[in-house]
């Protein structure tokens, strides 16, 4: 039958998943110069769908593929965050343009750091898979709690972006490495 999560249980697990997603989405708010309700909704879809996809991926290759994950989920992440974090930094120099300053609204950009953001919810999706949960409507509660709140995270970037100017690429740079060195820590520190 399966283990059942209340849904305050749930709405709880997709708000902590989703908090470095939002981090990523309030620092690419910042770096769009002129960030429209479709861009907003571009980045949260992508963090939305990938919050939901990983879940989904980990609960189909339950527990054979869990050490594996384990092992490594922490430096794929860790790389990830590090490659688009320096990559920002150096546009924010004035070796790029305005067009080239939008480029986390690319596709491959989006994806990588979707990818980045999600990778814990890999093991989460795993671990409903251990305990038997229902995975269809804990995966839609997941995107769509993450949807929500990289919208409204790209919205506050992008007030902040407009006070503060676009050298606040180098702020978005430095807390996408940080979320990476976070997460490599916290995992190295686990695994002592």
């Amino acid at each position: 039958m399966g283990y059942h999560l209340d849904f305050v249980t749930l709405i709880g697990i997709a708000i902590g998943l989703s908090m470095d997603a939002l981090a990523v989405s309030v620092a690419n708010g910042c770096t769009i110069k002129e960030l429209k309700i479709r861009h907003a909704a571009r980045i949260a879809f992508f963090f939305g769908l990938f919050q939901s996809i990983m879940p989904l991926i980990g609960w189909a290759a339950g527990i054979t593929i869990s050490s594996f994950i384990q092992e490594y989920d922490h430096w794929i992440a860790f790389s990830l965050l590090l490659f688009i974090g320096v990559k920002m930094i150096w546009e924010s120099g004035s070796f790029t343009t305005d067009d080239d300053r939008k480029n986390c609204l690319h596709f491959p950009t989006l994806l990588l750091l979707s990818i980045a953001t999600s990778i814990d919810a890999l093991a989460v999706g795993i671990s409903f898979a251990m305990l038997e949960s229902r995975i269809l409507i804990s995966v839609l509660v997941i995107g769509g709690v993450t949807f929500v709140i990289c919208f409204i995270g790209t919205q506050i970037g992008d007030r902040v972006g407009r006070l503060w100017g676009h050298r606040l690429e180098i702020v978005g740079g430095i807390v996408l490495i940080l979320i990476g060195m976070k997460i490599l820590v916290e995992h190295l520190v686990l695994k002592i």
